[in-house]
């Protein structure tokens, strides 16, 4: 039942306004995690849903969908990042929803993370918005993969990239430009990180339709889990 402020005294009053204000941060710092068990160890992620709404809703219905359950890390590249979530222990790419909306540039307009060491993002193809469930771990700071902020202005009146500037640019040119949209950073291991040490650092070749870049020996994810 609820009271009218009228029939509560100032001291509680006062008292219930400074619970409010320790609990509400609370709140906005409680993210989803999900844990990982693979063949090469456990890791847990947290997933940054007021950053990349959409992503994280996404890669979180694969996860109660038991996508991931019995794929592969099938590319990984010690010095760059690790990458699963696509095919299974056959090589045969698992089916999947449509691809999820680019969220790049919001999720670092809102105070993103980019993509250093221990980041989660989405794989795609060159096409910004054809992410659908595989992800990738960044096991050093990618930098180049960060996606690009467009200063304000129509046209921009100075941007530079790569070394290059460019000067009174329409910004429809550079918001729609393929090179500047990155990789949507969603999520950071916050365990398990020397899981993810142990699969960069195994030995690849060529597996399946892939000429390189394959652990020899698979390493396989035995499952998802949300755990908050």
């Amino acid at each position: 039942m609820r009271l009218p402020l009228a029939g509560l005294s100032r001291r509680r009053v006062g008292l219930l306004a400074g619970l409010l204000l320790i609990t509400l941060p609370v709140f906005a710092l409680d993210a989803p995690k999900v844990k990982f068990a693979t063949t090469a160890g456990e890791f847990v992620v947290e997933l940054y849903p007021d950053k990349a709404p959409k992503t994280v809703e996404n890669f979180l219905q694969y996860v109660k969908d038991k996508h991931y359950d019995g794929t592969l890390f099938h590319r990984v590249i010690d010095n760059f990042m690790v990458q699963g979530g696509g095919f299974d222990g056959s090589y045969a790419q698992k089916k999947t929803r449509p691809p999820v909306a680019h969220e790049g540039r919001e999720a670092l307009a809102k105070g993103g993370s980019r993509n250093v060491v221990g980041t989660l993002a989405m794989a795609r193809t060159n096409d910004p918005n054809s992410a659908t469930a595989q992800f990738f771990i960044n096991v050093k700071d990618n930098d180049f993969l960060d996606p690009t902020l467009i200063p304000p202005g129509d046209p921009v009146p100075r941007f530079e990239y790569q070394g290059r500037t460019y000067v009174n640019t329409p910004r429809a040119n550079l918001l729609n430009a393929p090179q500047l949209y990155g990789y949507t950073v969603f999520g950071k291991v916050i365990s398990g990180m020397d899981t993810i040490d142990k699969i960069k650092a195994t030995p690849t070749g060529a597996g399946g339709p892939f000429p390189s870049d394959v652990p020899k020996i698979p390493i396989f994810i035995n499952s998802a889990i949300l755990v908050k």
